[in-house]
Parts: C-alpha cells; sequence; structure tokens
C-alpha cells in the first residue's frame, strides 16, 4: 500500500513541489513570542466590547459582499490610494502575490526579486510554475546592487519584479531612486510590497498612475490585524481588473470585512500602538547594538537585525528559547545572512527580557 501510494506521488505531484519544504511556524507555546513580526498589543477592552458587540449582530449564513466594497473604500482612505486606482483584496499579501504570479505565468517568463528577500516570492513562484530569478543583494549594507538587477532584467525579462519595502527581513529601504530606475528599467510589472508602512515615513503609494507598471501592495497585518489575514493590491484599473480574473469567489470573509472596517474607523489606536514600537525598536536597536560583538542593521520596519559573534546564532537562539524568549534564527537562510538573528519589537517589558537573556548570553 505504501509503495503504491509512493508511487502515485512521485509520479503526479510536479518534482519542483516535491522538492520544497512547507512553510515553517515555529511553536511559541508558553514564550515570548518575537519571531514573526506581529504587533504585540491587544485590543483595548472598551474597543473589544464594541467590536464583539458588532459580531453579535452580524449574521454568517449568506456569503460575503464579494467586492467588499465597504472595506475596500475604507481601506483607499486610510492608506492613501490615489484617486482613480483600483483595490483589489486579497486573503493576506500571500493570496494576492498568487493571483500576480497565477496571471502572468507562461512558458518563457519569470519572477525576479532579490536575495535576502521575502521568502514567499519564490515559494509563489513555484508553486505557479514560474521560474525564480533572485538578484543579491549588496553585501555591506543590503541595498540594491543596480548594475546586477539591470543585467538580470536584461537577461531574464522578468514578467514582474518584486521589491519589499522595507525589505524582509533586512529591515532597510532601498534608496527612492534606485526603485525609480528598476521600474524605468523593467520590462513587465514591478510591485512594491509596503507591507511594513506603518513603521516607516517612505512610500510609493502617491506616485501610483505616473508610472504604467507600477503597483502598491499593502497588508494590515502589521498594523495589528494579523488574524484577520487581509492583504490590498493598489494600481491602475487595467492591471487590476485582470488580477481580479484569478481572485478566488468571496475570497475575503463576512468576519474579516466587518471586523477589518471596524478596526480602521478606530485607526487612531492602532496608530498609537505603531508609534510605541517604532520608539521601542530605538531603545532595543540601542540595546542590541551594545552587545560585545553585534552587528545591529538600520530598521524602517517592526524588526531588527542583528549579526551575532561568528559561530554563535545557533547557541544564543536555542539559549533565548530556554530563557521563554523565541525570536528568528535566519543563520544558514542565506549567505549573507550568516550569523543573523531578527527579533521583532515587542512591548518594552517583552523587549527587556530579551535585552536581559542576550547580555547573559553574551557574557
Amino acid at each position: 500500500m505504501s509503495d503504491t501510494i509512493d508511487t502515485l506521488v512521485s509520479h503526479w505531484i510536479r518534482p519542483e513541489i516535491r522538492a520544497l519544504s512547507a512553510y515553517h511556524v515555529q511553536d511559541a507555546a508558553g514564550l515570548v513570542k518575537l519571531d514573526a513580526m506581529e504587533n504585540p498589543y491587544t485590543w483595548p477592552d472598551a474597543l473589544r466590547a464594541e467590536w464583539a458587540e458588532l459580531l453579535r449582530h452580524t449574521d454568517v449564513n449568506r456569503y460575503p459582499d464579494p467586492a467588499a466594497q465597504a472595506l475596500s473604500a475604507r481601506l483607499a482612505g486610510a492608506m492613501g490610494v490615489p484617486e482613480g486606482m483600483r483595490l483589489v483584496l486579497g486573503n493576506g499579501s500571500d493570496e494576492l502575490i498568487q493571483m500576480i504570479c497565477m496571471a502572468l505565468s507562461g512558458p518563457g517568463r519569470c519572477v525576479l526579486s532579490v536575495d535576502p528577500g521575502f521568502v514567499m516570492y519564490r515559494m509563489i513562484a513555484t508553486f505557479c510554475g514560474m521560474p525564480y530569478v533572485g538578484v543579491p543583494l549588496r553585501a555591506d549594507d543590503f541595498s540594491l546592487d543596480l548594475p546586477a538587477l539591470r543585467q538580470a532584467m536584461d537577461e531574464h525579462q522578468p514578467a514582474v519584479v518584486f521589491l519589499a519595502y522595507p525589505n524582509n527581513p533586512t529591515g532597510n529601504l532601498y534608496a527612492e531612486s534606485d526603485i525609480l530606475e528598476v521600474i524605468e528599467a523593467a520590462p513587465g510589472l514591478v510591485v512594491v510590497d509596503e507591507a511594513y508602512a506603518p513603521f516607516t515615513d517612505a512610500s510609493f503609494m502617491a506616485r501610483l498612475g505616473r508610472h504604467d507598471n507600477l503597483l502598491v501592495m499593502r497588508t494590515v497585518s502589521k498594523m495589528g490585524l494579523a488574524g484577520l489575514r487581509l492583504g490590498l493590491l493598489a494600481g491602475p484599473p487595467a492591471w487590476l481588473d485582470e488580477f481580479d480574473k484569478v481572485r478566488l469567489p468571496y475570497n475575503i470573509n463576512v468576519l474579516t470585512q466587518v471586523s477589518a472596517e471596524f478596526a480602521l474607523r478606530h485607526k487612531a489606536v492602532f496608530d498609537e500602538q505603531t508609534a510605541r514600537i517604532r520608539a521601542e525598536r530605538e531603545r532595543l536597536g540601542a540595546a542590541l547594538a551594545a552587545l560585545p560583538g553585534v552587528t545591529v542593521y538600520p530598521s524602517q520596519a517592526n524588526f531588527i537585525l542583528m549579526r551575532t559573534p561568528p559561530g554563535r546564532a545557533g547557541e544564543w537562539f536555542d539559549g533565548l528559547k530556554a530563557r521563554g524568549v523565541l525570536i528568528k534564527n535566519l543563520d544558514g537562510a542565506h549567505p549573507l545572512l550568516a550569523d543573523c538573528l531578527r527579533p521583532t519589537v515587542g512591548t518594552p517589558e517583552e523587549n527587556d527580557r530579551l535585552i536581559e537573556a542576550l547580555r547573559a548570553l553574551a557574557g
């Protein structure tokens, strides 16, 4: 029986899918969770009570609004989407990336991004049968290597270039002029992924409509709504109308629509939480930089990339976990990330736990 199943699986599952590993999520039970770039703050009690009352009167026996019109309008205002641009919503940014790749895939077409970068660009390209081209960032500061990018675009003619801004997992912003040069030189679409927009003042949203091949992607996850799984793609209707054709019907459920629309009516609460995270990012970064042998890289996101002394990343990661703190170990994920750890910015109390544990490990 098992031999037969193995034979069937190996025959019918695409080799590139069998070669993948499933996306891994660490078990955080009982630990201070600083591994997934989440907002550490819960909703105030008064807001939670108002939300619960709203849900009490929300029926789920009917399908949701397929276009999520009320939520889309609220998002367009909250995110500063320019007049005349259209939105398509996804079940997180991942679904939007998948829609883009599905619509653009075809013989001789590929996805291009930078490495180290967001792992889902590579994974979803593979899901959709598209080759992935990763152009290494500059080793000294993780900036764009423009000559290498231009050469790769000329050689591979990518259907889409994804650029995270700020970048994940490095946290840095690329120079605006560098991204503009990529947009001008790209043969196809350029998607600027602004998942960490709440933690920086830089954005390409206002440039939508000025460049025929530019789209901007956002999420509400980092502002404190990660559990709702909601992303948005903004850009000219000519592009968005086509991507909407591969969107699964009713992909944004009723509870997500009413909850996100409600939360955005109270955006000031989440903006205040974001301001606290940005302030803590500076304090945490300074404390980490003071550890002997540690390099801290500038971050415009809600996490910090740090490089430990050679050979210590795994030891420090295990030591933190033993002390009840979970972060992300990036050592081995890419050659440019050797000896690197990536903690999320938590509450002041959570950050103190992290700092105290790292000081003990650093000796």
